[in-house]
């Protein structure tokens, strides 16, 4: 009866001859930190990921390095997509006011808040949180931010009236005391 031997391991073979047992072990540490910037980039953590790529290039075997450059140039372009640069509060309003109307809500209020984190007196960011609030269903927010833009610029009542963006409030009694303070 025969006995088994242990299996082999078999060395993957270079041109120079068969690789050693530590460029195996560096090669396997380069792919789990190449699989660990993966998952960043997949997550979403793409400066995360940028910082891991570009540590683990210069190390790293050829037939990976130009992966990872790639992979460099795809996070440079999602983390520089984000950022936007507006000349005036104008610019980051209607810019505000396209994500609103594309349904990114979150996003159209942070740069109304940075509108009126800059400047505390514009009536029409204050308006446009309004028109969110109403939107998404908060009423005493809506309430609260109208009646500030119209304290800033009482056009802005005349505007509320016509503007189809707070239906979802016609039928609140503050909304039509606010609106109609004559009435």
């Amino acid at each position: 009866m025969k006995t088994a031997s242990p299996p082999t391991v078999k060395r993957p073979r270079t041109i120079a001859g068969v690789t050693s047992a530590s460029a195996d072990g560096a090669r396997a540490h380069t792919v789990a930190l190449y699989e660990a910037a993966l998952r960043l980039m997949q997550d979403g953590k793409y400066e995360k990921a940028h910082t891991a790529f570009n540590q683990m290039l210069a190390s790293s075997p050829a037939d990976l390095a130009e992966r990872i450059r790639m992979y460099i140039n795809a996070c440079t372009q999602q983390v520089s997509k984000g950022k936007t640069s507006f000349q005036s509060c104008e610019e980051r309003y209607d810019y505000a006011i396209s994500l609103l109307n594309e349904g990114n809500y979150e996003d159209a209020r942070a740069e109304l808040k940075k509108i009126i984190a800059d400047n505390g007196q514009a009536d029409y960011a204050f308006y446009g949180l309004a028109v969110l609030a109403s939107m998404t269903g908060d009423a005493h927010n809506c309430l609260e931010l109208l009646t500030e833009a119209i304290r800033l610029n009482a056009r802005n009542r005349i505007q509320a009236r016509a503007d189809s963006d707070f239906q979802d409030m016609a039928d609140d009694p503050r909304f039509t005391e606010l609106l109609y303070p004559e009435a």
